[in-house]
């Protein structure tokens, strides 16, 4: 029987090898074609792009963003809504075309990049162009691995974008990466070497997107978050666009509705410059997965403002919105250029006619550990260290999910040693960082550094801490890794990684089902990448 569809970019993906007949995201067959073809027309787009740039011709930053939003779209839980990604892929081939004309050797392009159908057409080509058009099982592998990890760098700058930042090295590698992945000349060893590289450019558009949210906001600070609620009309914002942020609690100051996080957004509080809002209220529910319910209990609009959507009940899809590369059938979505103020009066007069939340519980977080803040804490962190008070860290980013086994996560951090203290970003977070573990002399033994976009900060505070002691090696310091992943951004926060030399890297709650068996074999020969056994022999081996 032939398959309906062809997925397999997330941890959750069916029997961990592909969804065939519906995504466990709840896309459906006919939006999966649709992204399959966006994400093909696209890298058609960056053939032409990258052979502009290598014919003297400049790319405008305008074509740059219109291709990060493109991938940001395919990424898990982004957008279900078929019509707006087939209206990206109509303007794709609108773009791509008035750019052919441009190319002097255009004869030597991709069919990708020469391709020019109709609507009436994107369904049948789209049976053409899935993950499973290329036939080798290791080069399929190696283009999906580096395609999942653009897709990810592409959030990135797209986040950084929104906040008016961009670095034209980043926009024209993940342009040609995406172009390389078309080109049946590459061999395993290009491709591993063009895996490596987008690694590097992973870091450097983690780097982009820190400079950008710290210029704007300030750097994070240690806060204690509210998980409770109050008495006043509130909107829930998810996903990670601070730029959204900013512009919700602007518009909504003396309209006596509050602003709760959600999720990844939960890092929004960290940051010196939203907290003089008085109606930024605290953290409401928990990650992303358990939206059905908390949403239903918010009783206030919800705003999406990237990837993590679940299909929504009907209790709540009318108060659910989305915005920039966000979107599901059905809810209202609010937009505006890059530069541009976008309108979220619906929304805010919506919220007006709604109860306050429901209280689902109680209490407070603390967060705001990202590098700035660690290296204020550094004396008595390396005192600590030397004293023995601190064994060890152990960073646990990444993301949270369904998965039953991701109770893995919790227990874990539940039998951790009292003198090891977790590092962590993005939702993974929500598997521990309600429970009391407690501090080493002041330190707190969660250090939070926000979402899964500041897995920078991690990175930057093993190589100042390999600094301090006088290391040659970062695999040489007391941490372990041992990180749960989900989707697209955790990939490129993995490559950067493995680029920056981080070895040993235990990922779960199972390797990705795109890695070949041969590509695995040789991340666990490389670069010691494993998988996660049981809790006990874990905590024998990665903490002794």
């Amino acid at each position: 029987m032939d398959n309906k569809m062809f997925c397999y970019q997330c941890q959750e993906t069916a029997a961990c090898k592909g969804c065939t007949v519906k995504g466990v995201c709840g896309k459906t067959p006919e939006v999966a074609a649709m992204q399959d073809l966006l994400v093909y027309v696209t890298k058609g787009l960056c053939a032409v792009t990258t052979m502009l740039r290598e014919e003297g011709e400049a790319v405008s930053g305008a074509i740059d963003q219109m291709i990060s939003v493109n991938m940001f779209q395919t990424i898990t839980n982004a957008n279900f809504d078929q019509k707006a990604i087939e209206n990206r892929i109509s303007e794709t081939l609108r773009i791509k075309r008035s750019l052919l004309q441009k190319t002097v050797g255009r004869a030597n392009l991709p069919e990708a990049a020469r391709w020019d159908g109709g609507r009436d057409e994107y369904a049948a080509k789209a049976k053409t162009v899935g993950v499973l058009a290329t036939e080798n099982e290791d080069i399929r592998s190696l283009r999906e691995l580096i395609t999942y990890g653009v897709k990810g760098l592409c959030a990135y700058s797209k986040h950084a974008n929104a906040l008016m930042q961009t670095d034209a090295e980043t926009d024209a590698f993940l342009q040609k990466a995406l172009a390389a992945t078309l080109d049946d000349k590459l061999s395993v060893d290009d491709l591993v070497a063009l895996t490596l590289e987008t690694g590097k450019y992973g870091v450097q558009g983690m780097a982009l997107l820190d400079k950008a949210n710290t210029e704007a906001y300030g750097n994070p600070e240690i806060t204690t978050v509210d998980i409770g609620v109050r008495s006043n009309p509130g909107i829930l914002i998810s996903g990670h666009d601070l730029k959204d942020l900013e512009m919700l609690l602007e518009q909504t100051k003396g309209t006596g509705i509050d602003v709760y996080t959600h999720s990844e957004m939960l890092a929004g509080q960290y940051y010196p410059f939203f907290k003089k809002y008085e109606h930024f209220a605290g953290n409401y529910g928990n990650a992303w997965w358990k939206q059905k319910e908390e949403f239903d209990s918010f009783n206030g609009p919800i705003l999406m403002t990237t990837n993590c959507i679940v299909p929504p009940a009907e209790s709540y899809a009318g108060r659910l919105w989305t915005t920039g590369a966000a979107g599901y059938p059905g809810c209202g979505h609010i937009d505006a250029p890059y530069g541009e103020v976008k309108d979220f009066s619906p929304i805010i007069n919506q919220a007006k006619t709604c109860q306050p939340p429901q209280e689902i519980e109680t209490g407070t977080i603390t967060g705001g550990f990202a590098h700035e803040q660690v290296f204020a804490l550094a004396e008595p962190v390396v005192e600590a260290v030397k004293s023995g008070a601190i064994r060890k860290f152990v960073v646990m980013g990444g993301c949270d999910g369904r998965h039953k086994t991701r109770s893995y996560y919790t227990e874990f951090a539940e039998k951790l040693p009292k003198d090891v203290v977790i590092l962590t970003a993005g939702c993974a977070k929500y598997k521990y960082n309600k429970l009391n573990l407690g501090d080493i002399g002041g330190i707190p033994r969660v250090l939070d550094a926000g979402q899964c976009n500041d897995s920078y900060s991690l990175a930057l505070i093993a190589l100042k801490l390999k600094e301090v002691f006088g290391l040659d090696d970062v695999n040489e310091l007391p941490i372990a890794y041992n990180i749960a992943w989900y989707e697209q951004k955790a990939v490129i926060v993995l490559l950067a990684l493995l680029y920056l030399g981080v070895k040993n890297i235990h990922l779960g709650p199972t390797l990705p089902a795109f890695l070949s068996p041969n590509v695995a074999n040789a991340l666990i020969e490389i670069f010691g990448i494993a998988g996660i056994g049981t809790v006990d022999d874990d905590l024998k081996l990665l903490i002794g």
